[in-house]
């Protein structure tokens, strides 16, 4: 992750009046490094070890904040947890059906918004387009079975 990210995202931050905490600059920082698409839990997990003060209810509360000031999106598939994505820019995803890992497919995002509007009468403002497979890893397990 380059400084840049992490200092713009602050900069971002404080301009909407939010203070900076030790748990909150952890919190973004775990997020903007990790590709793996956490959930509220696995952050709470990975950062517990360094501040056992923090509850479960603080990572969440972050990243509500962190939501609302454009820096993370939410991505939230039926009943299962919701997973953050750093990546705020238009790209796509691929999800292992047996183990739940979300990977960035970097493609050029596709303008279908125009034609949803055109065929429906919506007022479309956004899509979301995901594949789904069998990543490497189970892919490779299923095979030692």
């Amino acid at each position: 992750m380059g400084k840049g990210r992490l200092t713009g995202a602050i900069g971002t931050l404080k301009e909407s009046g939010v203070r900076m905490t030790p748990q909150r600059h952890a919190i973004l920082q775990y997020l903007l490094s990790s590709m793996e698409h956490p959930t509220a839990d696995e952050i709470y997990k990975a950062l517990e070890a360094n501040f056992p003060n923090m509850s479960v209810a603080t990572v969440y509360n972050n990243l509500r904040v962190f939501k609302d000031a454009g820096l993370i999106r939410e991505l939230t598939y039926g009943d299962a947890s919701s997973r953050f994505d750093a990546n705020v820019e238009d790209h796509y995803h691929v999800i292992c059906q047996t183990c739940g890992k979300i990977t960035d497919f970097d493609y050029a995002p596709i303008d279908l918004e125009h034609r949803a509007a055109e065929g429906t009468g919506y007022t479309v403002d956004s899509h979301r387009l995901e594949f789904y497979g069998t990543c490497p890893t189970c892919q490779q397990d299923k095979k030692i079975q």
